[in-house]
């Protein structure tokens, strides 16, 4: 079977994902949306700087919305317009259509999400009999799917704990180093990502599926941040970090049962790898790694690697999550899934033979 599929959005997941439907052997592209208005209207394979596909971009919602489609992928940047992106894919599943996206983060487990937020686009997804499901890596397959694999081996589980471990430099994502996450301000600024609650907002989800996996009920989640300055001045190339100014960031998001920390994700990110060489480290510096507690106990580290044309590993790898998905996603029950109401989804028509 073949799914017709509308790309939302031509950001950094975005094209990525535009570029894996267009060779994905199972979905078919049908349709693109555009931010700008200098997008509108070129060839979807120009903006995915592929072989020409035939489809134009637009910016207009009706005419997109009244395309025969399956499924959306849903990729527009939501950190700073969270309720915004939610209006539009509550949109999108009452026009009939399956949703797959990695924009509202807190959705990679559903019943995390206050039902006064979730509520609209739960419902018009039961109400047209469609689904949506979010993921991406982290949070994502990095700390739910993998560690929940690795569980399934185990007589016994003590702790579970998800790192995301990457040097930020090369990130060159100014506006999420610098005012999301507060890199190059003083070590008592308190960015976006930093304010009580965000991080569990965040990444709560997460601790709290891995626990739901494992049968076990977390009552509390605690924050710990700890950051540390750079030890000299730093050219990233989009912009300059002052010596004495945040240059790591150390912080987990502890999912507690009965007290005791159980299921912790935790991320060690650095702007230069001399930094803080006490924290853990992945060998080439960055990666994802997950370590279990029990018996037995696992240390499984996780590098990514582009390729010639396109190096953005991570981008890839978060598109490359969700397209995969679309055919079990569009094949599932009604409503707001995670990773526990699919199956396993393999890389099925993927190998170039």
């Amino acid at each position: 079977m073949t799914y017709r599929v509308i790309q939302w959005s031509t950001g950094n997941v975005g094209v990525r994902a535009l570029r894996l439907i267009a060779h994905h052997p199972e979905l078919e592209l049908v349709g693109v949306w555009v931010h700008s208005a200098d997008k509108a209207g070129r060839d979807a394979g120009e903006l995915a700087g592929i072989e020409p596909l035939g489809v134009a971009a637009t910016n207009d919602v009706d005419a997109l919305l009244a395309l025969d489609a399956d499924c959306v992928c849903y990729t527009a940047t939501a950190d700073l317009r969270p309720m915004e992106a939610l209006a539009e894919m509550t949109r999108i599943a009452a026009s009939g259509k399956n949703i797959v996206s990695s924009s509202v983060v807190p959705l990679v487990y559903p019943p995390h999400v206050e039902p006064s937020m979730r509520g609209p686009l739960e419902q018009a997804c039961l109400d047209a009999g469609v689904s949506c499901f979010t993921s991406g890596i982290d949070p994502g397959w990095a700390n739910d799917l993998l560690p929940l694999v690795l569980t399934g081996t185990c007589e016994s589980v003590e702790t579970v704990r998800m790192m995301e471990i990457e040097n930020y430099g090369v990130y060159a994502q100014p506006t999420v180093v610098f005012d999301t996450m507060g890199f190059g301000k003083p070590l008592d600024h308190t960015p976006l990502l930093l304010i009580p609650g965000v991080l569990t907002f965040a990444w709560g989800g997460v601790v709290k599926q891995v626990a739901a996996g494992l049968g076990v009920e977390i009552d509390e989640i605690t924050e710990v941040v700890e950051k540390v300055p750079a030890t000299r001045d730093l050219d990233l190339g989009y912009g300059r970090i002052e010596e004495g100014t945040m240059g790591a960031l150390r912080f987990e998001v502890q999912g507690r049962v009965n007290g005791v920390p159980r299921v912790i994700v935790e991320h060690v990110t650095r702007l230069d790898d001399a930094l803080a060489p006490e924290w853990p480290q992945i060998a080439n510096h960055s990666g994802y790694r997950v370590e279990i507690t029990g018996s037995p106990s696992y240390t499984c580290d996780v590098q990514m690697r582009g390729t010639a044309d396109d190096p953005a590993a991570g981008l890839i790898g978060t598109a490359g999550r969700i397209v995969n998905a679309i055919p079990a996603v569009c094949a599932a029950k009604p409503g707001l899934l995670s990773a526990l109401d699919l199956p396993l989804i393999t890389g099925h028509g993927l190998m170039r033979t």
